[in-house]
C-alpha cells in the first residue's frame, strides 16, 4: 500500500489498559457467595444510593411522569424504529425442516433465551438510546423476562427519562443499580430475578470486564472496548460536514479512535484545520474527551484511490463507518468490515447512535472483522433436529458406523450397529473402518 498519514496516532485503544480482572473477579466471588445482601454493600459503596433496588409499579410511574412530552415522543419515535428494524431482522430467521436424504428429516428451530440483562450507562447522562437499543431487541426476539439496570445517581435514583424508555421498550424489572455489582446481580439470579441468560449493552471498563469473565457462563453480546468510527471520503465530501462528523464522534470518550481515509489532501488538510476549531466550540466535558481523543487517538490517512481506501477500511474493521463519497453502491458492495455502515452524506453514526433504527451497541477493537453488532438473533438460539424413518436411518447408519470405526471411537460405531441389527435383521452390512 502507498498510504501516508498526514496524522498518525500516538497511542491505541489499549494504551492505557489497567488490569481490572483481580479487582472485578473479586466483586463477583463475594457477590455470588454474599447474594443480595453482598450487592446492596457494593451499590452503597460504588452507586452511593441505598433506594429500592428493584423499581416499583409505583416508582416507575412516577418517574414516567417527570419526562417531558416532547422528550416521550422523541423515544416513542425511537423506539418504533428500532423495533420495526428488529422485526424484519427476526423474519430473516426461519424454522424449517428438509428431508436429507429419503426418510431422514432434519431441520432448524430458533428459540429465544428465556431471561435477558440489559445494562443502560448512567453516570452524567441519561443513556436512553442504550435502553431503547437493548430492551427492544429483547422483546421482539421473545424472551420471557427481560432485566434493566442502570446506575442510580445518589439521593436521586435512576435517570426518569432511562425508566421511562426501559419501561415503553418492554422491561419486565428496572433495577437501580450500576457496575460490576448489577452485572452480577442479573447473572446469579439476586432479588428475586431469574438467572439471565445472556448479558448485552455497553459500559465501562469494569462491567466489560464482569461480562468477559461471566461469558460461558452466560451469553454476552460482546466484550467492548472505546468507541470507534471511520469516515471515507474523496473530493465530492463537504469537509465541514466531514469535520463535525469526527468531532461528534471523538467526545464519547478521551480514548476514542477517529478516522479519516481519503484520496483528496485538499479534503484532509481542510478537515484537519476544522476540527480543532470545532472541538473547542462543544460544552466543557464533551470539548476534554474530543480534544484527547483527536490529539491522540486519531489518524487521518491519504489513499492513493478508492480501492486502497477500502482496503484500508476493512483493515481498520471500525466498530462505524461512514462512506461520503461518489458512486454509493460501489462502496456498500466493497467494504466487509464494519459494525455498521452509513452510506452519503444525508446520514449519520448519530442517527444510528439515537434513533434510525440499526443497533448502537457494535464491535469495537476490529472485531468487526470477524461478528456484527447486537441484534434480534443474538437473543435466540439457532438449534437443530432429526427424525428419520428406519429406510432412512439405514444408509446414515453405514456411514456412521464406517466413519467412526476410522476414528477409533468404538462406541459410537455400536450405536449405529444396534439400529441395523434391530431394523434389518436378515441384512449383512460392511461395517469396518476405511482402513
Amino acid at each position: 500500500m502507498t498510504r501516508e498519514y498526514l496524522k498518525k496516532a500516538s497511542l491505541t485503544s489499549t494504551s492505557d489498559a489497567t488490569d481490572v480482572h483481580e479487582l472485578v473477579q473479586g466483586i463477583l466471588d463475594d457477590i455470588e457467595s454474599g447474594r443480595d445482601a453482598k450487592a446492596l454493600e457494593y451499590a452503597a459503596k460504588f452507586d452511593r444510593y441505598e433506594g429500592n433496588v428493584i423499581l416499583s409499579k409505583e416508582e416507575i410511574e412516577a418517574a414516567c411522569a417527570l419526562v417531558p412530552e416532547k422528550l416521550k415522543a422523541d423515544i416513542r419515535f425511537a423506539h418504533e424504529n428500532v423495533k420495526k428494524f428488529a422485526e424484519a431482522q427476526k423474519q430473516t430467521v426461519t424454522d424449517f425442516e428438509l428431508e436429507v436424504v429419503p426418510g431422514l428429516v432434519a431441520g432448524q428451530k430458533a428459540i429465544p433465551v428465556d431471561a435477558a440483562g440489559c445494562y443502560i450507562p448512567g453516570g452524567r447522562y441519561s443513556h436512553v438510546a442504550s435502553a431503547i437499543m437493548t430492551v427492544t431487541t429483547a422483546q421482539v426476539a421473545g424472551c420471557r423476562h427481560i432485566m434493566a439496570c442502570s446506575p442510580p445517581r445518589p439521593g436521586v435514583g435512576v435517570a426518569p427519562a432511562i425508566v421511562y424508555a426501559a419501561h415503553l421498550c418492554g422491561a419486565d424489572t428496572i433495577m437501580a443499580m450500576g457496575g460490576v455489582q448489577a452485572v452480577a446481580s442479573m447473572t446469579f439470579g439476586l432479588f428475586g430475578m431469574p438467572e439471565a441468560n445472556i448479558l448485552v449493552g455497553p459500559g465501562n471498563q469494569f462491567v466489560a470486564e464482569a461480562k468477559r469473565i461471566l461469558f460461558g457462563r452466560v451469553g454476552i453480546d460482546m466484550i467492548a472496548g472505546p468507541t470507534d468510527s471511520l469516515i471515507l471520503a474523496d473530493a465530492s465530501a463537504d469537509p465541514h460536514i466531514v469535520a463535525t462528523d469526527l468531532v461528534s464522534q471523538a467526545e464519547h470518550g478521551y480514548n476514542s479512535p477517529v478516522w479519516l481515509v481519503t484520496d483528496d489532501r485538499k479534503l484532509a488538510d481542510e478537515v484537519m484545520r476544522q476540527v480543532p476549531g470545532l472541538i473547542e466550540d462543544l460544552p466543557e466535558l464533551n470539548r476534554d474527551n474530543a480534544r484527547a481523543a483527536w490529539r491522540d487517538y486519531a489518524e487521518v490517512i491519504l489513499c492513493a484511490d478508492r480501492e486502497e481506501m477500502a482496503a484500508t477500511s476493512d483493515e481498520y474493521a471500525p466498530e462505524h463507518l461512514t462512506v461520503q463519497a461518489e458512486d454509493l453502491d460501489w462502496w456498500l458492495e466493497r467494504l466487509t468490515c464494519y459494525g455498521s455502515l452509513f452510506l452519503g452524506e444525508e446520514t449519520t453514526v448519530s442517527f444510528g447512535d439515537k434513533a434510525s433504527g440499526t443497533n448502537h451497541v457494535l464491535p469495537t477493537s476490529r472485531a468487526a472483522s470477524y461478528t456484527g453488532g447486537l441484534s434480534v438473533h443474538k437473543y435466540m438460539k439457532i438449534v437443530t433436529w432429526q427424525r428419520a424413518t428406519r429406510e432412512g436411518a439405514k444408509p446414515v447408519a453405514e456411514a456412521t458406523a464406517r466413519i467412526s470405526r476410522l476414528e477409533g471411537m468404538e462406541g459410537h460405531a455400536r450405536a449405529a450397529d444396534v439400529r441395523l441389527a434391530k431394523y434389518f435383521p436378515n441384512e449383512t452390512f460392511d461395517l469396518s473402518s476405511h482402513e
